[in-house]
């Protein structure tokens, strides 16, 4: 039942539209997000979606759909559509937006992270250096989550967002100098716990992978014992592993693949690496992406690293 109404749903993506604008945008889209290869040729199929999330997808289009000039309807809608891993789907729903709205950064922004999604690194650093472009000299603003965290609390802001995942796709690309100074400019944009343990982790593996120990440990200040996180636990965590608060065995996680085990499997397979354990960090990036979280963020950093320090073939 669940995949008749997966193929319905999106079988409505081709339908023919009353509204120009909306019929515009949806007549181009395909199921083509099926199944998604990596770089390293593993192929994992698109999970059906649950009822909530299909749900929360018709009511973000039907939106759109009846407000076709309003940005905030069409960025739910392509948010919406990349939930449900359509990330080719929510890319051009993010580029027709952009012909209408080319300077709010907002559209570059959540662009950028779905060409992240994909392995469009490139496009990705470009789309959110526009979108730094466009938010410098202006307010930050709180984004509202997708998906709450349990508190219903959202931790993060669009400036930190962008910055985080500039940082984020000049670290996959292997730019770390720059990667740093984006990492610094996130931990910059807010002082909320969750946004501070996030860039610090990232800041403090940058520098170990420069050779940077001392400066490493520097980056580590703004880390406290005493400090509690709403949602980003894993980065906490890592954050007390560089700290020496408690040991490395204690932060490998049970359960299955998702983004937060991810990155703690990431986080630790590269302690093991800059601490001349290179066997072992080889060994838990190739466990990591045989998982089918394959755009977690700890994926994608594991399978760059097997393709340029570990020598294995892209497809």
């Amino acid at each position: 039942m669940k995949n008749l109404l997966w193929v319905a749903v999106f079988s409505m993506l081709i339908a023919c539209n009353q509204k120009k604008d909306a019929g515009d945008l949806s007549e181009n889209q395909t199921l083509q997000d099926s199944i998604f290869t990596t770089p390293l040729g593993k192929t994992f199929p698109i999970p059906v979606p649950s009822e909530k999330l299909l749900a929360q997808y018709q009511e973000a289009k039907t939106s759109f759909e009846a407000n076709p000039g309003d940005v905030d309807a069409l960025i739910w809608f392509g948010r919406r559509t990349a939930y449900l891993g359509q990330y080719q789907e929510a890319i051009a729903i993010y580029t027709r937006g952009l012909e209408k709205f080319p300077n709010d950064p907002r559209l570059y922004r959540h662009r950028g992270h779905r060409y992240l999604s994909i392995r469009e690194y490139d496009r990705a650093i470009s789309d959110f250096e526009k979108a730094a472009q466009l938010i410098e000299g202006t307010a930050d603003e709180v984004e509202p989550d997708g998906m709450p965290n349990a508190q219903n609390i959202p931790v993060s802001s669009l400036h930190g967002n962008i910055w985080y995942h500039l940082g984020l796709a000049y670290y996959l690309s292997h730019q770390y100098e720059k990667a740093n100074t984006a990492y610094l400019r996130c931990r910059e944009s807010g002082n909320h716990y969750d946004n501070i343990v996030s860039s610090t982790h990232w800041l403090y593996m940058i520098q170990q992978r420069l050779g940077n120990s001392q400066k490493a440990e520097s980056m580590l200040s703004p880390i406290h014992q005493d400090s509690s996180v709403i949602e980003n636990q894993s980065y906490a965590d890592l954050c007390r592993l560089y700290k020496g608060w408690i040991p490395v065995d204690s932060l490998l996680p049970d359960g299955p693949a998702s983004p937060s085990n991810d990155a703690i499997r990431y986080g630790v397979a590269n302690w093991f690496l800059y601490n001349g354990d290179t066997a072992q960090a080889r060994k838990m990036m190739q466990e990591l992406v045989i998982d089918k979280a394959f755009s977690s963020f700890g994926y994608l950093a594991a399978e760059s690293d097997l393709i340029r320090y570990f020598g294995q073939k892209q497809r």
